[in-house]
């Protein structure tokens, strides 16, 4: 009996010990909860722009001096296009494709300010092409069998003179021969976005080597920021071993601030240019894009030089500081994970060289902020860089963002 009485008030024992280890246990969890939810990280405000990759400024683009034939287009250094006429349509480009060889080959073998480059030799075969090219009447540079002639007299040699023999050395010497180069060519076209280039031979000979004008332009922009590129372009003589002295076939050269590119003129694509133009406007430097293809007429190099002159000085006087901005313009909105917004605004109203209408390209770069952000706090920059252009604007926030609230830690995992 004394042993039953013994268990009994045991089990009784154990009845009120166990309900107080489950408090001791809830208490426990709901202190790690809280302490786990308020001291971990929460997410921090997401940027969202109010802006697309570009603003367009008010008012309408000017009208610009467009050939009366063929095509043609225009656009800033960077990407704001000011216009086109005649379509894009890919149509045969002659001697403009030996700036696509050019690129290919000083990408495989750059070419630093002052440096020649390696040596490359005149092949027997590079020789024959030479003569058949002369008997053929085509542009041509002076060489011999077994010749060195330096990197850069070889891109000389293409990009000044225009020589068609040029075009097939470099291209041997940097990809063994001619139809891996032409592969080589192709992908870089691809690469660079030129979706409507076909090139089917490395001097633009060939009818079937053709381009439209808004690939050209992309063309023109990548060549430029080559700078051994962009400086043989700009060269309007140069003395070669055998040819002596050669001048640029570009005859504007100089004038009405054209620094480039290159010309080109044949039965299928007429005359054609993809050109380059710097010019001073207010203060900032601009620099113009262009092409002028299909021109059809009894002097098609002049023809075509003339309607890129005509180009560049319309659009170097229709050009004045406009804003890009508003003061107070949002780009965006800082929104945190709860609930809590600001927009963010340019801190001043930034102006830019350029043309009522035209679309130029912005970059809202904008640093992941603390949870609180207080009224005028940095958040990052707006940036425009066109036409040689770089404008650099302050965003801050237009007022205050408060971190999560202490319901909120509680109640979001």
């Amino acid at each position: 009996m004394r042993h039953d009485v013994l268990h009994a008030l045991a089990r009784e024992r154990a009845r009120r010990v166990v309900p107080r280890s489950l408090w001791a246990l809830v208490a426990a969890a709901v202190v790690a909860y809280f302490a786990v939810q308020l001291l971990r990280p929460v997410p921090g405000p997401v940027f969202r722009s109010a802006l697309s990759s570009s603003v367009r400024l008010p008012g309408t683009l000017p009208s610009l001096s467009w050939p009366s034939s063929g095509s043609a287009a225009l656009e800033l250094q960077g990407g704001a296009v000011l216009g086109s006429s005649g379509g894009d349509a890919a149509v045969p480009i002659a001697s403009i494709a030996k700036v696509l060889t050019a690129y290919v080959v000083l990408q495989d073998h750059p070419l630093a300010p002052g440096d020649q480059g390696p040596s490359i030799v005149v092949s027997p075969d590079v020789f024959a092409d030479y003569r058949q090219g002369v008997a053929a009447q085509e542009s041509e540079m002076a060489v011999t069998a077994g010749e060195s002639l330096t990197e850069l007299q070889a891109l000389q040699g293409l990009l000044v003179l225009g020589a068609n023999d040029m075009a097939t050395l470099l291209a041997d010497w940097d990809a063994g021969n001619v139809s891996a180069f032409l592969s080589k060519m192709t992908s870089t076209a691809r690469a660079l976005g030129l979706r409507s280039t076909d090139i089917t031979d490395p001097s633009g000979l060939d009818s079937t080597t053709v381009s439209s004008p808004s690939d050209l332009l992309e063309l023109g922009q990548a060549a430029m920021g080559v700078p051994a590129l962009a400086q043989i372009v700009d060269t309007a003589q140069v003395t070669l071993p055998l040819a002596g002295t050669v001048y640029n076939t570009d005859a504007d050269l100089g004038s009405d601030g054209i620094v480039g590119i290159k010309t080109g003129n044949d039965s299928a694509a007429g005359g054609c240019f993809l050109f380059a133009a710097r010019s001073t406007v207010s203060g900032r430097s601009l620099t113009l894009i262009g092409v002028v293809l299909g021109q059809d007429t009894v002097t098609p190099t002049a023809a075509a030089l003339r309607a890129a002159e005509s180009l560049v000085t319309k659009a170097v006087m229709s050009a004045s500081p406009l804003p890009l901005l508003g003061p107070g313009r949002v780009v965006g909105h800082l929104q945190s994970a709860w609930g809590s917004s600001v927009p963010a605004v340019a801190s001043t109203m930034p102006t830019v060289v350029a043309w009522p209408g035209l679309s130029v390209p912005v970059v809202v770069k904008v640093a992941m902020p603390a949870h609180a952000i207080s009224k005028g706090q940095r958040l990052g920059t707006l940036e425009v860089d066109m036409g040689g252009q770089h404008v650099e604007v302050v965003v801050e926030a237009a007022g205050g963002l408060s971190g999560p609230s202490l319901l909120w830690r509680l109640t979001h995992f």
